[in-house]
């Protein structure tokens, strides 16, 4: 005999599994349709807080109607059964979980189509104010006619403040989990944007940015370690494809970029090679061998890897950033002087001489010569006196003479006077 929950739900099948809840396929009875209906863990009846919060987030998810959600119909609490239950729209179709299971990652263009719809799916609910905060694999359904649809939406908030995971247990997959959500914090859209930056890693390269069992390992990986470039994972990612999921990577939410509508047009923007810029200073947050520094790194980036990066030094240099401020300001490189011309050759000179613009050319670089000369005599009379002082007997080194030789020349006398005159026929010496 079929199980029939409040009534009207007569279950058929069951689609799926998971920690909180079991999916079954059932016939509505009053409307004479399919639909999907969630049965969640019955210890979750027992929980006021998760009561209270699980009927407000229940309504919100209601509320949204997008062609990329999964449709509430209905929800409540059936007492013979002692479980609560969600009724949604039933999607014929797999979820991205199955896909990945199926095939191991997808495609380029397949993944960044699936992405796309998500991230509009994302950007309704969060314009209605609801945030997902649980946005994986098995939550990405698509139907069989390619409509990608986002479900369990309010589920996650409803549970998040609730004693159950209070006693330790983990909300949703951790590798999927911001690292705010992860601390514990308040997770807002931009959190969102993060698991869905998660998700696209994995469909694009058939494994998570991090590999973690516990939030404590998944927060250590994320401060200490960086996921490799999806670019070096899947050669047939484009580098800017790679820069626009990095940037949905970021630890702080601030470098991540502005809404789900700038993160749509990232990817559809990075899958033909145009690099992910125009959010402000999001650029500055890349992680480190992205397109701001892949040529550092000597690695083979591309003429659009290398437009990416100049434009992520751009943005970075017109304002500074969380990343930038970090890190020690850039000082200008130190003035070389210009190197001192030397005297033209006698055929050079002669022909300078029958040309007026030769003579006008010459004539500052003769007056550049007659002032550096001087300046020479000038330090080395000071050090000529300094040097008296300590002794009449002295040894000088001089150089810069024409042809930039060092002559040394050993200098004793008893009479100051006639030492003075000694280092002054060196120093002419030199000088000419």
């Amino acid at each position: 005999m079929s199980t029939v929950i409040a009534g009207r739900y007569e279950l058929e099948r069951r689609l799926g599994i998971g920690g909180m809840s079991t999916v079954q396929l059932a016939l509505d009875r009053r409307l004479e349709r399919h639909v999907a209906v969630k049965l969640l863990a019955e210890h979750l009846a027992d929980d006021p807080a998760f009561v209270s919060r699980f009927r407000r987030e229940a309504l919100a998810a209601a509320r949204l109607v997008h062609p990329n959600v999964v449709q509430v119909f209905d929800f409540g609490f059936d007492e013979a059964a002692h479980q609560h239950f969600i009724v949604m729209e039933y999607v014929s179709g797999h979820s991205c979980a199955e896909l990945l299971r199926e095939r191991g990652h997808l495609d380029v263009q397949e993944a960044v189509e699936i992405l796309v719809q998500a991230c509009r799916g994302l950007d309704y609910a969060h314009r209605n104010g609801v945030v997902h905060r649980d946005v994986k694999p098995g939550n990405l359904l698509r139907s069989d006619d390619g409509v990608v649809k986002l479900a369990d939406f309010g589920i996650a908030k409803a549970t998040e403040q609730s004693s159950i995971t209070q006693v330790g247990s983990v909300l949703g997959t951790a590798a999927y989990l911001a690292p705010e959500q992860a601390r514990g914090e308040d997770a807002g859209p931009r959190a969102d944007l993060y698991s869905l930056g998660v998700v696209a890693y994995q469909l694009l390269s058939g494994r998570l940015p991090y590999e973690a069992t516990s939030l404590s390992e998944l927060a250590l990986k994320q401060q200490r370690e960086l996921p490799l470039r999806l670019d070096e994972l899947n050669p047939d990612v484009p580098a800017t494809l790679a820069d626009a999921v990095a940037m949905a990577l970021a630890l702080e939410p601030g470098g991540r970029p502005a809404d789900a509508a700038a993160f749509e047009r990232h990817l559809r923007d990075g899958a033909r090679g145009i690099p992910p810029v125009g959010d402000g200073d999001q650029t500055a947050h890349l992680p480190a061998g992205t397109a701001a520094t892949r040529i550092l790194r000597g690695g083979a980036a591309g003429a659009a890897g290398a437009a990416a990066g100049a434009a992520a030094a751009r943005a970075a240099d017109r304002e500074p950033t969380a990343a930038t401020r970090a890190l020690p300001r850039r000082q200008p490189p130190p003035q070389v002087p210009a190197r001192r011309r030397t005297a033209p050759p006698p055929a050079a000179a002669s022909a300078g001489r029958q040309a007026g613009q030769g003579r006008r050319a010459g004539a500052p670089a003769q007056a550049a010569k007659r002032g550096g000369r001087a300046a020479r005599r000038f330090f080395a009379l000071l050090l000529v006196f300094l040097l008296i002082g300590a002794g009449t007997a002295v040894a000088i080194i001089a150089t810069g003479n024409r042809d930039q030789a060092v002559q040394l020349r050993r200098v004793v006398s008893d009479n100051a006077r006639d030492a003075v005159q000694q280092l002054k026929d060196l120093v002419n010496d030199n000088a000419r």
